[in-house]
């Protein structure tokens, strides 16, 4: 059939995900459009859909299976194009849209792709409504019951989407960035050309890299997970900081003036502090997960703010959110929600909210920095055969058994599989960064003997 999640599911972690064409293939995505029409249409009114997609090369035969799929379970489908992820969320309410479907597989290669949902109010589907959906798909029961005549659905291009989410967004924000310099990496993904504009708008000198889509080389050695050019041109361009994004924009990583990075964990921190100041963050506390560096909790703890914590997903991030009546939660790979203003990780709200942080401290951005001090953390990836047997092995489970009990309280061990790709997480954190990079390759080492 196709793409596979976790668990053996067709919807994984974050959608649907697989190598384009040859696991998420065209088929399949009709498939998916057609389902989608059957559990996810309210009744009363012809169902109605709104598409986005990233700049992969594969993005345009999905949305083209995709359409056709709406349409012929009598759908309807306003096809935004190249937008980012958190935009689609944002006009799936503004058009009263039965859901929001994204093309995007994110932070990966331009060779994966993915397809993921928004409900009619902006937020991802529940694990119940996928399932539903995923046993329409795998039942082969998305064909049957096609309309004919009227009842045939239609397709047609957006021509306000763009326009409608960059006017939303100087809603929420307007910093006055007059006189300062700002290097932003676009990864070649979804904000090529909205991000300038966007701070543009607010008065910033822009100077944008990855700006040029080939349909190959998003997130290709750039954004935000090779934030590396982005620390260098700051530096030679004499900026006040860079910010990097991934290939749909739900996520932001800055970098000050003297190149460090500001990662989610600095962004929560600087951000949560300048609501507090302003009475605007709930329950004075936040949301984070298992990966949230040891510091921005001493940080936290200084400041008074309490700190909620998940397991490693932003969906659980958000659901921990809004179960605790909370408006600011994220993690550190730089998905943060401002639940006021975006139902998803935005990251271009998170531009917006941490420039006007900056604006209002009159401080520069290592300045602000300094609110938390990192401990040393390494984070290695190990590419194994099935990440999911990783709590069954007792020769792993003993490896960092010992590990733990070298570190003792001042350090932690954090083993996970990714939800998105075929590898297990080793994360250590020790303010003796040499054992914490020791302990970290010896299980990396366990991992790859026993799983890879």
């Amino acid at each position: 059939m196709g793409a596979k999640g976790k668990n053996n599911r067709l919807f994984g972690t974050d959608g649907i995900r697989g190598i384009a064409n040859l696991e998420l293939t065209p088929d399949l995505a009709m498939r998916v459009g057609s389902a989608a029409v059957r559990v996810l249409a309210r009744e009363g009114s012809r169902p109605f859909f709104i598409l986005g997609r990233d700049t992969r090369i594969s993005g345009s035969m999905l949305e083209s299976a995709l359409t056709a799929g709406i349409c012929s379970a009598g759908g309807s489908v306003e096809v935004l194009g190249v937008i980012p992820t958190p935009a689609v969320a944002f006009l799936t309410r503004k058009k009263a849209a039965d859901a929001g479907i994204v093309i995007s597989a994110s932070h990966n290669p331009a060779e994966d792709n993915g397809i993921k949902f928004f409900g009619c109010n902006g937020f991802k589907l529940p694990d119940e409504v996928e399932l539903r959906m995923e046993s329409i798909i795998m039942a082969g029961e998305a064909e049957n019951g096609r309309p004919g005549g009227a009842e045939v659905g239609h397709a047609k291009p957006s021509i306000d989407a763009a326009r409608e989410y960059l006017d939303y967004l100087l809603s929420v924000s307007r910093p006055d960035l007059s006189g300062m310099r700002i290097v932003i990496d676009c990864a070649n993904g979804a904000v090529y050309s909205l991000a300038p504009m966007l701070l543009e708008a607010c008065g910033a000198r822009v100077i944008a890299m990855n700006t040029d889509p080939d349909g190959l080389n998003i997130n290709l050695e750039c954004g935000s997970t090779h934030p590396e050019s982005l620390m260098e041109t700051v530096l030679k361009e004499e900026a006040d900081l860079g910010l990097a994004y991934d290939g749909d924009a739900d996520r932001m990583l800055a970098v000050d003036e003297k190149g460090n990075m500001v990662d989610g964990d600095f962004v929560m921190a600087i951000c949560a502090t300048h609501l507090k100041a302003r009475g605007g963050l709930k329950g004075n506390a936040l949301v984070t997960t298992v990966m949230t560096n040891l510091g921005f909790h001493n940080a936290m703890r200084r400041e008074g703010i309490e700190v909620h914590q998940t397991q490693v997903g932003d969906r659980y991030v958000l659901e921990k959110m809004i179960e605790l009546g909370l408006n600011l939660g994220g993690e550190q790979s730089g998905h943060v929600i401002f639940l006021d203003h975006a139902t998803t990780g935005d990251g271009l709200v998170t531009t917006l909210l941490l420039l006007e942080s900056l604006v209002a401290s009159e401080e520069s951005l290592s300045s602000l920095r300094r609110i938390m001090e990192r401990v040393p953390q390494l984070l290695i990836n190990v590419r194994v055969k099935d990440k999911e047997s990783l709590s069954q092995s007792a020769i792993i489970t003993e490896a960092m058994r010992r590990w733990e009990e070298k570190l003792g309280g001042g350090g932690r061990i954090l083993l996970r599989p990714s939800g998105t790709e075929s590898v297990v997480r080793v994360m250590v954190e020790d303010l003796d960064s040499a054992r914490a990079e020791n302990a970290a390759r010896e299980l990396a080492a366990v991992i790859q003997k026993e799983m890879g």
